[in-house]
């Protein structure tokens, strides 16, 4: 049997890391890998044989048993902790602390850094909450669903920008950057909509205590700390104070996110000096006369230390936030759809999402009418009034038409709406009864708003109405 030469087997490898980059790096990627997990999500909590086992392992208990040496104190830690809850309460909070990183880089940087570039996201985005809420109240007013009025809420950019990418130049950049400053922004509120409302009966002594702890982190970014270790032992006491104190554990993540600190290690000028110098330096150890051997010793460590200098240009925030992404969107939202997205069918009448119940509701035509029907009409009317008033502008070469065909892509309410969802309905009598119909409501309105939007989009551009009317 011949052996493939080392090299070979490098340059293969270098070639399929390389291929696989360019695809995980596109900005369809996450959308289509979501999507796929849905899919497999669903077959699994549909075949008769795997099921059981699929729901056996997320209902799986994961707790730390001990005892005193008098047997009298028996302590569990996590209380009630399963694998199903690690990943929404746990792994989600890492996805909250990026969101929040998100969100503070766009406030310090970015499309919400003024008043004038985010005065019109956050007014789109209070439409895009308030109406698709109201619906969703009206339709279930007086009935158990009342609570779930939250789900419909939500806009998920991954599946959002993912339709914009494909669509291309059909849609003008400014419509672009506008519904991911929504999102954006939507997320925001999203947070608060779930600390305020979804959280559990409040133990004040061990909210007060978090207090204290996010106010020694807040010192220690005050008086210079930069070492990261030390917020993340600080959030790891603050996530176990969130998690028994009834505040939703997933918000010590937010929280501790808008502490990082956000101030780079060297300042722009020793940067500067730093890598002139290292380059002069690099350039003197140079052997001209055999090309081959660059880098050569020294030159390696030089470019090391050029490196460091520049990896010590990014603030703390920045670096933690590139480090954590593809964890977040290619490892954390997909075992989220896999663990939240399986809904047992027992027959085809489960998609019938305008069945309505006098003691249940109608949580599913809530939800469908909130996220296709509420948010592009919330969007888009407080986006007119807003623009009407001269409080702010409509975005470049932009129509009302394609405005509103943007809109609907905001009804994709995926990732936020279904964990929304597994907070719902606490006290309601058929609890998993009206989480599956609202999971099914979500992909089905998702889809929906999704497929209307492209339409829209195409239609719009194919006639050339996407310039203002």
């Amino acid at each position: 049997m011949k052996l493939i030469p080392i090299y070979t087997w490098n340059k293969s490898m270098l070639k399929f890391n390389r291929k696989r980059d360019r695809i995980t790096r596109q900005p369809w990627f996450q959308g289509v890998l979501l999507l796929l997990c849905v899919i497999v999500a669903m077959v699994l909590a549909n075949t008769p044989v795997i099921s059981s086992y699929y729901r056996a392992f997320l209902e799986t208990s994961v707790q730390i048993h001990m005892k005193s040496p008098d047997g009298r104190v028996d302590w569990l830690f996590p209380h009630g902790m399963t694998i199903e809850k690690i990943i929404n309460d746990v792994l989600m909070v890492v996805f909250f602390f990026t969101v929040g990183l998100e969100i503070k880089r766009e406030v310090a940087h970015g499309e919400l850094s003024s008043v004038k570039k985010a005065l019109l996201p956050v007014i789109a985005a209070f439409g895009g909450v308030i109406m698709p809420a109201l619906i969703y109240t009206m339709v279930n007013h007086g009935t158990l669903a009342v609570s779930g009025w939250g789900i419909p809420t939500a806009t998920d950019i991954a599946f959002a920008v993912c339709i914009l990418s494909v669509l291309g130049d059909r849609v003008p950049v400014s419509l672009k950057v506008f519904l991911t400053a929504l999102a954006i922004a939507d997320d925001l509120i999203a947070i608060l909509v779930v600390a305020l409302f979804y959280g559990g009966h409040i133990n004040f002594m061990l909210l007060g205590l978090s207090v204290i702890v996010i106010f020694v982190a807040w010192l220690f970014k005050y008086f210079g700390e930069k070492h990261i270790w030390v917020y993340l032992m600080l959030a790891v006491v603050v996530w176990v104070l969130f998690y028994y104190s009834g505040i939703h554990a997933t918000m010590s993540g937010v929280v501790m996110a808008f502490i990082i600190p956000s101030k780079a290690r060297f300042e722009r000028s020793y940067v500067l000096h730093k890598i002139k110098f290292f380059s002069r330096k690099l350039l003197s150890f140079d052997r001209i006369d055999d090309e081959t051997m660059f880098p050569n010793g020294p030159q390696r460590h030089l470019l090391r230390r050029i490196h460091e200098t520049a990896y010590g240009s990014l603030n703390m925030s920045y670096r933690v936030e590139h480090a954590l992404s593809p964890w977040v969107n290619y490892v954390i939202m997909p075992i989220f759809a896999l663990a939240n997205a399986g809904v047992e069918i027992p027959d085809i009448t489960y998609f019938n999402i305008f069945n309505t119940c006098g003691v249940t509701g109608g949580v599913g035509l809530g939800i469908f009418l909130g996220l296709v029907l509420g948010k592009p009409l919330g969007i888009t009317l407080f986006s007119f009034a807003a623009i009407k008033s001269r409080l702010c502008e409509m975005p470049e070469r932009a129509g009302w038409a394609m405005f509103f065909a943007v809109a609907c892509l905001g009804g994709i309410g995926f990732t936020m709406s279904i964990f929304v969802d597994t907070l719902s309905f606490q006290d309601a009598v058929a609890i998993e009864e009206m989480r599956n119909a609202g999971k099914i409501a979500i992909l089905m309105g998702s889809l929906t708003a999704g497929i209307l939007g492209s339409v829209l989009i195409t239609l719009v551009s194919g006639r050339g109405h996407s310039a203002e009317n």
